[in-house]
């Protein structure tokens, strides 16, 4: 027997350090070539280090959210034979984009690694019994589906990587009649003193790190406006009638990236860069529109790009595709990044007002609050109207007040009077 030694890999682009941000390991498994042993990140991505042995694991070089050298050990591994004479780096698969900001992103592609086998049910079928106070793996958008569909999720069998719970999980685990409400009713009002402390590191880590750059470099207002959108919901409802099943359904953000355009046109300052450190202002004839788009991985920006060049159903079928493949984790660099301005909605989550981040180096993000029906006053009489506050942010270092107020109304203009928008 002997011992293959893993060094960290040079990821490239000069990176001296990385991120170890989670082990798919442990000392004494069995691991086949291939199989995924750990995750790294770096500033532009999450890394799988893949096994390039069959052998037993048998030292591990660091902890989670310990930031380690390139060259430092990764992993020892137990192999038939004589084992690496000399040290050998891991190779390395690039897994997804994390950053949420607009320069800082790599290309995504598919893992293709051996399945690793999830831990072993306490129980067959999806339900699954769990230690007290042990955490299941889940992203936190499966959390809240969890929480929405009233399921404990610790109960839930995980068939993902390292038995993450998946959102198919939670359909099965539905399907199968183990849903919350078969648990005593007793144990809803059972006290309760268990802590939990979760370590910040990996993907929300660099999220963190950006939203608090972003808040410490810029100086952030917010300017909230109502907006009246019967008219526009009245359009959309017609065109998806007369051309949804040959042109797809459109939804009220491609409305909304067209009265960007429209309305960059006489507030250029808008679609803009800072560069704070060269104190350059970079005003972009382009549109590139970041559409803020949340995944089972955290919140990153694919990019809607020439906006100004795209009619409504072709900004609709690139809004979906991006969303999907951001989601999925098959977004690209060159998709996640070079925005020019960014649009974030929660959709019917968006609440009554917001103060979205911005997304540096831009100097200027709309975000998209919920849709209510709620009387108004016209003309003396009260109506239902379609009411919509669009909360945006923008940054004072290079956004005077005035000129913000002035942008935002000439965007409700345009969504009140929606056949605005398309005359030139």
């Amino acid at each position: 027997m002997g011992t293959h030694v893993i060094k960290m890999p040079d990821i490239g682009e000069g990176i001296a350090e990385v991120e170890l941000s989670q082990w798919h390991v442990k000392v004494g498994d069995l691991v086949v070539e291939d199989q995924v042993l750990a995750d790294v990140m770096t500033d532009k991505a999450m890394v799988d280090i893949p096994s390039p042995v069959h052998g037993k694991v048998i030292a591990l070089g660091g902890q989670p959210g310990e930031v380690m050298a390139v060259g430092s050990v990764l992993i020892s591994i137990e192999v038939e034979g004589a084992g690496n004479l000399k040290e050998s780096a891991a190779p390395v698969v690039t897994k997804e984009p994390v950053a949420p900001t607009v320069e800082a992103v790599v290309e995504s592609k598919p893992v293709a690694a051996a399945p690793r086998p999830a831990p072993a049910p306490a129980c067959q079928g999806p339900m699954v019994a769990r230690e007290p106070g042990e955490r299941p793996l889940a992203s936190p958008a499966v959390r809240k589906h969890a929480l929405d569909l009233g399921i404990q999720l610790r109960l839930v069998r995980g068939s993902g990587p390292a038995g993450r719970v998946l959102h198919e999980d939670l359909e099965t685990y539905l399907a199968q009649g183990q849903s919350n409400a078969s648990a005593p009713a007793a144990a809803a009002y059972a006290q309760r003193n268990d802590e939990e402390q979760i370590q910040v590191i990996g993907m929300r880590r660099k999220i963190a790190q950006r939203m608090q750059d972003a808040t410490q470099r810029a100086a952030h207002f917010s300017y909230v406006e109502e907006i009246d959108v019967t008219a526009i919901e009245e359009l959309r409802a017609h065109l998806n009638e007369r051309h949804g099943a040959s042109r797809g359904k459109l939804t009220l953000l491609p409305f909304l990236v067209r009265a960007l355009v429209v309305a960059l046109r006489d507030f250029p300052q808008m679609n803009a860069r800072y560069d704070d450190e060269a104190q350059v202002i970079t005003r972009l004839g382009a549109v590139h529109v970041g559409v803020a788009t949340q995944s089972d991985v955290g919140l990153m920006v694919p990019v809607v790009r020439h906006a100004e060049a795209r009619s409504l159903w072709d900004s609709a079928a690139e809004i979906s595709r991006l969303a999907n493949a951001a989601r999925n984790g098959k977004a690209s660099r060159d998709e996640l990044s070079g925005s020019t301005i960014t649009l974030t909605s929660l959709g019917a989550l968006g609440g009554i007002v917001s103060t979205p981040v911005l997304n540096l180096p831009e100097v200027a993000i709309v975000g998209v609050n919920k849709i209510v029906e709620r009387p108004m006053v016209i003309k003396g009489q009260v109506v239902i109207r379609k009411m919509m506050n669009l909360s945006s942010s923008f940054d004072h270092r290079v956004v005077d007040g005035m000129d913000a107020a002035l942008f935002i109304q000439a965007i409700r203009g345009l969504l009140e009077q929606p056949a605005t928008l398309f005359v030139e």
